[in-house]
């Protein structure tokens, strides 16, 4: 009866010890994606903010609002912010994508077009 107890102590520890990783796991990860998906949300919400000031200055100037000169000013500005939004954001796409994946799947769709072709090919 010693040994029973023994082995459902062994038992519970291990199976107390499990439950706690499993608990305690994605807590760990979090971080890390809380700090890339942040990353990527802060990207799109300033570059909409950017997208909606464009739009309001155009229509501002339309308006008779602002000047011409400040308009052209205002405009050159924005856009160039949105363009290196958008070019942080396409660096933050092709670190993420698999290079050889990619490759692979291209090779695929060339197949692909070529195999449709030579069918097309041979139906006319």
């Amino acid at each position: 009866m010693h040994d029973i107890s023994i082995i459902s102590m062994i038992f519970t520890a291990a199976l107390a010890l499990i439950c706690l990783f499993l608990i305690l796991s994605p807590l760990f990860k979090w971080d890390e994606y809380l700090h890339v998906n942040a990353k990527g949300q802060d990207l799109a919400s300033t570059k909409e903010a950017l997208l909606t000031t464009l739009n309001e200055i155009e229509f501002e100037y339309k308006m008779d609002k602002i000047s011409h000169g400040d308009y052209k000013n205002l405009k050159k500005q924005y856009e160039t912010e949105v363009a290196s939004i958008m070019k942080e954001e396409e660096q933050i796409v092709e670190s993420s994508v698999d290079k050889e994946l990619m490759a692979e799947v291209e090779k695929e769709i060339e197949a692909q077009m070529k195999s449709y072709k030579n069918k097309k090919g041979e139906g006319k």
